[in-house]
């Protein structure tokens, strides 16, 4: 599995644009081949602050993902409304005995 984690500080007058962005783009995500899990949620310490979580099937499905022009899109967009650059890491992940 991969796990991407990955978030985007909006600018205050664009908080509610990035959003709706946001939440267009993790109901979207979630239909794609490989997608087990994207979501998005709000930094309760810091509200300008989205984060996001993502589970994919693998790399491939991760690379398609990425692919994907609505993603591309996506990512430009809230970029431009960001008050800083989005940060974005990419994990490999084995489930674990306990």
């Amino acid at each position: 599995m991969v796990i991407v984690t990955g978030s985007v500080t909006a600018k205050e007058e664009h908080v509610d644009e990035v959003e709706r962005l946001s939440l267009e783009h993790v109901r979207r995500s979630r239909i794609e081949p490989g997608c087990l899990l994207h979501s998005v949620h709000r930094d309760v310490e810091d509200r300008h602050r989205f984060v996001f979580l993502e589970h994919w099937s693998d790399r491939r499905a991760l690379l398609t993902h990425f692919g994907v022009p609505a993603s591309r899109e996506f990512v430009e967009a809230v970029t431009a409304l960001a008050g800083e650059d989005p940060v974005l890491a990419i994990y490999t992940a084995e489930p674990m005995d306990l």
